[in-house]
């Protein structure tokens, strides 16, 4: 399997702003002549060192992003954003960011304006911020902004997405956060980068995959394309044992496939998909009580993904009528 090039694995919307060169340490050369008085030069057999040849592809250079730039910062040195409209965070949803921050790292930097001295002010990513201070990470990625031009700086990342050496998960990374944050169109992320929109909504639903999973791409383990084929299962425990299986099987991207429409058409009678856990409120079994107290009955009141129900239940037909009268609804006087 040819393992993909890794870029900066976490660095997402980072990964497309270039920074400056680490400078080097000036070494100081003495040349033989200098030399000379120092020491008397003793004439020895000149042995030509061992050479190796090695090609090294020039990493593609890019653009300039004006008014901004990618830094590591301390999460102590940020203050959240006073005009924060969000005030309630889904505890849930956090939980899960800490997992991923914790097995993958950080996909999407956090966007910051530096005030006066050391401090930065929160613009875009608190829930980011708050996860990273809650696994007790010391830094955090960040695209610090020296201007309010939401499009001038999309316009620039757009343009270096066609430059920067991303992994499949930067990529998609990058592109979510130029969706969510700064404005851009499915429209105009295909435009600009030359692909269809069902190909970018593809690469997005990586950020669906488990972390676990995820790392293996970011990594260059797994491909894009092995990624894409496990999003077609459902279930996040067989998406992890199907890739620990690629990976130590040495399965292609179409061996991949074929495995998963074997599973997908045999899977409801082999292996039963696994029932979901009604999730337990204790607003709604307060309710329920309430209402079974109030009907003198036994009342269920279940609530799933996009709609809820409510089963009150009754013994005889009286006793329905009872209830009825009760909610108040008026019975209809048959007709003659």
């Amino acid at each position: 399997m040819k393992n993909r090039p890794r870029g900066g694995l976490g660095r997402g919307l980072g990964a497309l702003i270039p920074t400056g060169p680490v400078p080097e340490a000036p070494t100081s050369v003495v040349s033989p002549a200098e030399d000379d008085h120092a020491h008397p030069t003793v004439e020895t057999p000149a042995v030509a060192p061992p050479v190796t040849a090695v090609s090294v592809e020039p990493e593609p250079e890019l653009s300039p992003v004006p008014g901004a730039r990618f830094a590591e910062i301390p999460v102590d040195a940020i203050l959240p954003n006073p005009k924060q409209p969000r005030q309630v965070f889904d505890e849930e949803a956090l939980e899960e960011l800490k997992t991923s921050i914790q097995e993958v790292g950080f996909l999407q930097p956090i966007v910051v304006r530096q005030l006066d001295g050391e401090k930065y002010e929160l613009v875009m990513g608190e829930r980011r911020w708050r996860a990273a201070q809650a696994v007790g990470r010391e830094n955090i990625p960040a695209i610090v902004r020296d201007t309010k031009d939401d499009a001038m700086l999309r316009d620039a990342l757009l343009e270096n997405i066609h430059r920067a050496n991303l992994n499949p998960l930067e990529e998609a990374a990058a592109y979510q956060q130029l969706l969510e944050e700064f404005g851009a169109t499915h429209e105009e992320l295909a435009r600009r980068i030359g692909r269809s929109r069902p190909q970018i909504s593809n690469t997005i639903r990586l950020l669906n995959l488990p972390a676990q999973v995820q790392r293996r791409v970011a990594a260059g383990v797994l491909s894009a394309g092995h990624a894409r084929a496990l999003l077609s299962l459902e279930e996040p425990e067989a998406q992890e044992q199907l890739a620990l299986r690629i990976v130590a099987e040495g399965l292609s991207v179409r061996a991949t496939e074929e495995i998963v429409a074997l599973a997908l058409s045999e899977g409801p009678a082999k292996t039963p998909a696994k029932r979901r856990t009604k999730a337990h409120a204790p607003a709604l079994t307060d309710l329920a009580d309430r209402l079974s107290d109030r009907f003198d009955t036994r009342v269920k009141v279940d609530i799933g993904r996009s709609k809820g129900k409510i089963t009150i239940e009754f013994a005889t037909v009286d006793d329905l009528e009872r209830i009825v009268g009760i909610i108040g609804v008026e019975q209809e006087e048959p007709e003659g």
